[in-house]
């Protein structure tokens, strides 16, 4: 591993038995279990020897936890400039420079970066919340930014990613379970058809919260699946078996 500069609040966390390293700061943002439960949700065709390209990138965890499988690029797009600096110190310091690039841009600006039609798979964890839910909450730019539609919204987040997919090319999401009507139907605005559903449960006996779903550009609306649910806590709030194989590398999906 490379040594980078650390800016004050800043602390190194890792993941994958400690192969990964990633940079975190409490103040501006951390990565949460959504962010590694899509880089393992994501399965790109022939291991991603195309282009894969992380919209809303933030401190560029998605990309980090993909890069073990992906045989080409990664190019990370994050509009906030302090977390793209984040992101881009984390892949210096895993010494990941020829496989993940980031990218400080508005998604509206991207395609002056990414040529449309050119990419095999998107991943994206966007905001989840609306605008009019941010009064509600006492956030700092950088969190009101990473978890509200201020800068870029569900629509606008899959309509970049339909305009960047080749035909045929892969969408990976994580998102609310309560907003998954508003989110199939963006899906389908844009040509994007879902194709695995697979929804994440806190505890047993508890209402899903984070649903994860892959759609494919140009695909056909039948022949759609639910996968296995992944519950992700005992009631002690420890992880289960599952999610540590998740979060060690050791849990592989179909």
């Amino acid at each position: 591993m490379k040594d980078v500069k650390m800016l004050p609040g800043e602390r190194i966390d890792m993941l994958y038995a400690d192969s990964v390293r990633i940079i975190q700061s409490s103040e501006v943002f951390s990565f949460s279990l959504d962010a590694v439960l899509l880089a393992h949700f994501a399965n790109p065709k022939k291991r991603g020897k195309g282009l894969t390209v992380d919209l809303g990138a933030g401190n560029g965890a998605v990309s980090l936890f993909m890069a073990h499988k992906i045989i080409g690029k990664i190019i990370g797009v994050e509009i906030q400039p302090r977390l793209a600096d984040m992101a881009q110190r984390s892949v210096d310091m895993n010494e990941l420079n020829e496989k993940i690039q980031i990218i400080n841009t508005d998604m509206r600006e991207v395609f002056d970066e990414i040529k449309a039609g050119t990419v095999d798979t998107v991943v994206s964890n966007p905001p989840y919340f609306t605008v009019e839910e941010t009064t509600k909450k006492n956030l700092n730019e950088h969190y009101a930014i990473a978890r509200h539609e201020i800068k870029a919204d569900l629509e606008l987040v899959t309509q970049t990613a339909n305009r960047l997919l080749k035909s045929g090319g892969h969408f990976y999401m994580v998102h609310r379970p309560d907003r998954l009507f508003e989110i199939l139907a963006a899906l389908q605005a844009v040509n994007l058809a879902p194709k695995k559903i697979q929804f994440i449960y806190p505890k047993l006996g508890m209402e899903a919260n984070v649903v994860l779903i892959d759609a494919i550009k140009d695909g056909q609306l039948t022949g759609a699946r639910i996968l296995p649910p992944i519950i992700t806590h005992h009631a002690d709030n420890s992880y289960t078996d599952e999610v540590l194989a998740i979060y060690e590398g050791r849990s592989d999906h179909d």
